[in-house]
């Protein structure tokens, strides 16, 4: 049997997303993980959304269990980490492809100064992990008065 191979010249979306991974990392807007960590096999994709009264993080963590989920919150620095395994029909048997990747991730964001960290909340389903992220209440300007002494 004779199999045909097409090859596709169609890297603009992976390349669009090596630059903004470079600029990610060079303005501070994720953390870059260790060694041990950047050699993992996967990381869940995010959007990260501002709100007008919170910031709103959106991870795809397809066949990840929610409640094993670990997402942490210290120094303006939220962490989510989490592992993907094989289901057991994947450990038997002679695949022709595998694409998924199983392992573990571990996912870092500075978060701004304006995030309230004792309000976070994180949901989930449909392979997608949502965390809210309400922002502190700003405090108004307020005119002080003068009071003349004597």
């Amino acid at each position: 049997m004779n199999q045909l191979r097409q090859v596709s010249f169609r890297r603009a979306p992976v390349f669009a997303s090596d630059v903004r991974n470079v600029f990610d990392h060079l303005f501070g807007n994720e953390i870059p993980a260790p060694a041990s960590q950047a050699e993992s096999p996967w990381a869940p994709r995010v959007d990260i959304r501002e709100e007008a009264g919170r910031f709103l993080i959106l991870a795809d963590v397809p066949g990840v269990d929610l409640a094993a989920i670990d997402i942490q919150m210290e120094k303006n620095v939220l962490s989510i980490k989490g592992e993907r395994k094989a289901f057991a029909s994947e450990t038997e048997g002679k695949f022709s492809r595998v694409e998924r990747t199983v392992g573990a991730f571990k996912r870092s964001f500075t978060l701004p100064e304006s995030a309230d960290a004792e309000g976070i909340t994180a949901s989930g389903g449909n392979g997608v992990l949502e965390i809210a992220i309400p922002k502190k209440a700003e405090s108004a300007p307020r005119r002080i008065v003068v009071n003349a002494v004597g």
